[in-house]
């Protein structure tokens, strides 16, 4: 009976972490500048607009992406860091259970192995966040005035808008742990962990106005 108990509480957990995402997703689609995500991905995109018509702003710029895209290395390097850590604990175990594979240690080692894909991807993803900036900082530090600057300002919008939701996932990715560690821990726990991570992204997802933005 434990054991169905604590697939269930497994089940139910992904079940509001999908849901909860595909929520965010069909809202952001139809109301972006009702998500965090959406409108500053916007944004981004406005400002690209709006410094590729400003000459003499191409320091600026670069210095802007450069800040980002630091910030962008420093979740990569966390997460791969997180990566080798979580490999040095719980690798040893998860090739024993692999190999003897049984019904009675199954779902910790499932959620040994989401675990360590969990903190790879959210690695993945920040390091694409550094690709897109280096690549869009290539681009705004051309002269204003240069007639592949003007071609190639659509390519650095969708350069920054991408680097900025490719670093939003990387932390969503990274603290979706949160529940993998407490159902390791103690497969009961990874419902109530759930929550507590649901009530996060959601204040993670809030604008930082009300307004709309166009």
């Amino acid at each position: 009976m434990n054991t169905w108990w604590s697939w269930g509480g497994f089940m139910l957990s992904v079940a509001l972490l999908v849901g909860y995402e595909w929520r965010v997703h069909h809202v952001g689609r139809q109301q972006p500048e009702k998500l965090a995500r959406y409108a500053n991905a916007r944004l981004r995109m406005h400002w690209v607009r709006a410094l590729g018509d400003q000459p003499g702003f191409e320091i600026v710029a670069v210095q802007s992406l450069r800040n980002s895209l630091m910030a962008a290395s420093i979740s990569a390097s966390t997460a791969a860091l997180a990566v080798m850590g979580a490999l040095s604990m719980v690798g040893a175990s998860l090739v024993a259970n692999l190999a003897r594979w049984s019904t009675e240690h199954t779902l910790h080692t499932v959620l040994q192995a989401v675990l360590v894909a969990t903190l790879f991807a959210s690695y993945v993803c920040s390091a694409l966040s550094t690709r897109h900036y280096s690549h869009a900082s290539f681009i705004m530090s051309m002269p204003v005035g240069h007639p592949e600057r003007q071609a190639l300002n659509p390519t650095a919008a969708r350069h920054v808008r991408r680097a900025g939701l490719m670093y939003s996932w990387g932390l969503r990715l990274f603290l979706m742990v949160l529940p993998l560690v407490a159902g390791i821990v103690h497969p009961l726990a990874m419902l109530p962990a759930t929550a507590l991570l649901i009530v996060g992204l959601v204040l993670f997802d809030q604008p930082a106005h009300d307004a709309e933005v166009d």
